[in-house]
């Protein structure tokens, strides 16, 4: 498997890890009451506390990230484009993600924000590959 395929995996593992942590911090799923809501129909849920906020918050974010991620590499693949720069915006993106999740849950705004700049940058450099 090709390096921009692996990360398209990953990226979609990822993905679930970041859906699975909200939900996680949401529910309380550390305690007894929080396994029950788990597996319930989740109609009693606590308000979310900042963290949990910021945990769907990001999670969300890379889920929308996620489908525009999957769509320009396939097109950029499809289209025959320069395969390094294809690497290059996939790596880009996948890195940036990662690091993205722990400074948006730290709280950390600045830096954050200049985090998902290059995420963005990736995404546009796999887009580039196309026009």
């Amino acid at each position: 498997m090709t390096t921009d395929l692996a990360l398209l995996a990953y990226s979609a593992l990822l993905t679930w890890v970041m859906l699975i942590v909200a939900s996680g911090l949401h529910t309380k799923t550390w305690t007894l009451a929080g396994i029950k809501r788990g597996v319930g129909n989740r109609d009693d849920l606590p308000e979310r506390t900042p963290l949990a906020g910021r945990a769907d918050r990001a999670a969300k974010n890379m889920l929308e990230n996620f489908v525009l991620f999957a769509a320009l590499l396939f097109t950029a693949r499809a289209a025959g484009g320069d395969q390094a720069r294809i690497e290059l915006g996939a790596q880009l993106f996948f890195w940036a993600r990662l690091v993205y999740f722990p400074l948006y849950l730290a709280g950390i705004r600045y830096l954050r924000t200049i985090v998902w700049t290059v995420g963005l940058v990736g995404l546009a450099l796999l887009f580039s590959v196309v026009v």
